[in-house]
């Protein structure tokens, strides 16, 4: 945890400074040029798609990094919650917790020192009284431990203090640190994807910390809850028309309606030059076929007038050819867009139907429901309440112990698993491919209803001619979501379907599944997703965890 210039007076002063910063890893620019103010009163949030370079941006914050080129100026103290935490920690709860609050114990020590002395009649002791008295209000040092235990309770982690972290599990251990971080005066706190590991309850404590928190946040998530309900400023790294990030104020609901403003400029900027291209080359072409042939005057011209004609037709091709070259190309191609495809499903019968499910140790049943042309769903419960396992079963990819699945003739299931089962060796556009054959031979699709990879706007030609083990994590659930619409389901169903996409992807996907004609049902902890569906049906599964863990204490 580095820590800077601690005094009395920091937290006023308290700022990080990102001045043009850039750097490389081997031959690409992960941050170019970037320019960021960090005060004791930011709410940062940092987005953009994987490998991006968002985490890249937090180190060169917190100090763990330098970058190639460009300046980073820091007073105050920084806390810091990485990703990935070390298993071979061996020290306590108890020691964690006393080194993240080192500082205000120390100030309450440093207090009672001057105190004794004061009483002893020391000269000096009612300065130095003073001095402790004042940094022990400026850290709040006699509610530290308050603070700490409280966040231990409310993130459901580990308060024996003699527990070492080497016997806790990741999520223990991350939620043990991210209590102690929450708890602890830094001036600042850069927390990468800190709503990992937690469950409402947590989700929720963490976002009224980070809002009333005295001092700076800078946070990297996808969490878009947690960004709407803290955020202030959204740093977003993602392709933009110059290649510079940019800086969007006015909340997380500010930073959505400027983003696709400028995206929107964007496609319109990109498409009056490839306009002007075209008509450009257009024009050289209708040129240089005048000259090869427009020019020849009918018979009984002179050779004179023909020379005279050509000479001027030449200097039309170059002048246009002038043209074409001075042309430019400098706007990129934009981003991609989601192109929903149209999913149809008849009218007035059951497309899927589920009655009485259960399975041993998995989903304590009856579970059941029915889906229709345009019905809705909304799947929830807590881990283990059976979630993925209902849906498993309903896509017919597992047999249930109790009760039965029926579709309606001719239904197609279109099933997005949390976990992606792509071959690694192949590339993705072979895989796409291979689908809609094996689609088409079962006679399951006709050619008529066949959608092409390229079509759906989910991964470029480059991303799709690489390897799948090649992609990023976000493009493969790209391409596993690419592959469920290739089949043009009736019925879909999606379990955690925001999971490693884009901010952008997911408000597309969003708005897709509350037009499109299917039957949609969704399994999810998306907070974002859950407001925006709030008014589907809901299937909640806590009771039957609640009979799963009754049978087994029985």
């Amino acid at each position: 945890m580095p820590s800077f210039i601690n005094n009395s007076s920091a937290r006023r002063r308290a700022q990080l400074v990102v001045s043009d910063a850039s750097v490389r890893r081997g031959d690409t620019l992960v941050l170019d040029r970037v320019d960021l103010t960090v005060s004791a009163a930011s709410r940062i949030a940092i987005v953009g798609e994987n490998g991006r370079g968002k985490s890249t941006l937090l180190q060169v914050l917190a100090g763990m990094l330098q970058p190639d080129s460009g300046t980073v100026q820091r007073i105050g103290t920084i806390g810091v919650a990485e990703q990935e935490m070390s298993a071979d920690d061996s020290r306590t709860v108890g020691r964690v917790v006393d080194e993240a609050i080192a500082e205000p114990l120390a100030a309450l020590a440093a207090l009672e020192e001057a105190a004794s002395d004061l009483a002893g009649g020391d000269e000096i002791a009612a300065e130095k009284y003073s001095s402790a008295l004042h940094t022990a209000e400026a850290l709040d040092a006699w509610d530290a431990q308050r603070r700490v235990h409280l966040a231990l309770e409310a993130l459901n982690a580990e308060t024996e203090r003699g527990r070492l972290l080497t016997e806790l599990s990741v999520g223990q251990r991350y939620r043990v640190r991210l209590a102690c971080l929450l708890g602890a005066a830094d001036d600042f706190l850069l927390l990468d994807e800190p709503t990992n590991h937690l469950d409402r309850e947590g989700l929720e404590f963490l976002a009224a910390r980070l809002r009333d928190r005295d001092g700076g946040v800078v946070v990297v998530s996808h969490d878009r809850a947690l960004l709407n309900d803290v955020v202030d400023t959204v740093v977003d790294l993602d392709p933009t028309q110059d290649g510079r990030p940019r800086v969007y104020g006015n909340g997380f609901a500010g930073y959505r309606r400027a983003r696709a403003a400028e995206i929107e400029s964007w496609k319109q900027a990109y498409e009056r030059q490839q306009s002007e291209l075209a008509r450009l080359q257009d024009s050289l072409s209708a040129a240089q076929n005048r000259l090869v042939s427009g020019w020849r005057p009918s018979k009984g011209h002179n050779k004179h007038g023909r020379a005279t004609r050509a000479g001027g037709l030449v200097q039309s091709v170059h002048r246009r050819r002038e043209e074409l070259e001075a042309h430019a190309v400098t706007v990129p191609h934009p981003p991609q867009v989601l192109r929903f495809p149209q999913l149809s499903a008849r009218s007035g019968s059951v497309l899927l139907a589920a009655d009485r499910l259960g399975v041993a140790g998995r989903l304590a049943g009856p579970v059941s429901f029915e889906l229709s042309r345009r019905d809705r769903l909304v799947v929830t419960g807590p881990n283990g309440a059976g979630k993925s396992t209902l849906l498993s079963a309903a896509a017919g990819q597992l047999t249930p112990d109790n009760g039965t699945v029926r579709s309606s003739y001719g239904t197609r299931l279109g099933f997005l698993r949390q976990e992606t089962s792509l071959p690694e060796g192949s590339r993705a556009s072979d895989v796409f491919r291979a689908h809609v054959d094996a689609l088409l031979s079962a006679e399951v699709l006709n050619q008529s209803d066949m959608v092409g990879l390229s079509e759906l706007g989910l991964l470029r030609p480059r991303e799709a001619s690489k390897r799948v083990g090649e992609l990023s994590v976000g493009q493969q659930r790209r391409l596993d979501l690419a592959l469920v619409l290739a089949t043009r389901p009736h019925v879909l169903l999606l379990d955690e379907p925001t999971n490693h996409l884009s901010i952008a992807l997911v408000d597309e996907l969003t708005e897709a599944f509350h037009t499109t004609d299917a039957a949609v049902v969704v399994s999810t902890h998306d907070r974002q997703l859950l407001r925006d569906v709030s008014g589907w049906p809901t299937l909640d599964l806590t009771e039957t965890q609640r009979r799963i863990g009754a049978n087994v204490a029985a």
